[in-house]
């Protein structure tokens, strides 16, 4: 565990040189579970890239490592901005921000099994598209273009939808989605009483 701690530590220093934040010390914020209602907020486009957002990206990333979690978005920390962080990679070392991200084209379709950050211990199979081309921009604010598969196609249609105020539970049934929050509510009552 102290391993994988330093590493994140390391990208987190590598993600701040990447993003040109000036590396402060690390900074963790709260992530916020379902059902809080905040995870419904719908997220406003950023419109200052100032070193204030340079640093939130580096603490989103730092948060996202510290959690063990693959996707975070602003709305999970109750930053109602449109920005999400996201790094697949084994090694902790292919860190994407996007802010103000758009899909601009999606194709095919594929059913990943997915967790959330938001609702710990929770996972379900949802069905996404296998492709997807979305335009963002980076922290200096300068536009992108990333064409993604797979996974990190998930991931990232994930993401977007908590800048939507949706939760990856809003596409199962409502026998599959009341089955898992039951789960959901039984662990936390479990953990409350430990």
């Amino acid at each position: 565990m102290r391993n994988i701690l330093d590493r994140a530590g390391v990208v987190f220093y590598q993600a701040a040189r990447i993003f040109g934040a000036e590396v402060k010390p690390m900074s963790l914020l709260t992530i916020i579970e379902f059902p809080d209602p905040r995870l419904r907020t719908r997220a406003e486009p950023v419109t200052v890239f100032d070193a204030e957002l340079k640093q939130f990206v580096a603490d989103l990333f730092e948060t996202m490592y510290d959690a063990n979690g693959v996707g975070l978005a602003a709305t999970q920390v109750n930053v109602h901005k449109r920005v999400l962080v996201t790094d697949m990679s084994d090694d902790r070392n292919e860190p994407l921000a996007l802010i103000n991200p758009q899909i601009l084209e999606k194709a095919g379709s594929q059913v990943y099994q997915e967790g959330c950050l938001s609702f710990p211990g929770l996972y379900a199979d949802v069905t996404r598209a296998l492709t997807v081309k979305v335009k963002a921009q980076n922290v200096r604010g300068e536009e992108i273009i990333v064409e993604v598969e797979g996974p990190l196609a998930v991931c990232i249609q994930h993401e977007m939808d908590h800048l939507e105020g949706k939760v990856f539970v809003d596409y199962l049934s409502s026998l599959k989605r009341n089955l898992l929050l039951k789960r959901l509510e039984k662990a936390r009552k479990q953990a409350a009483t430990a």
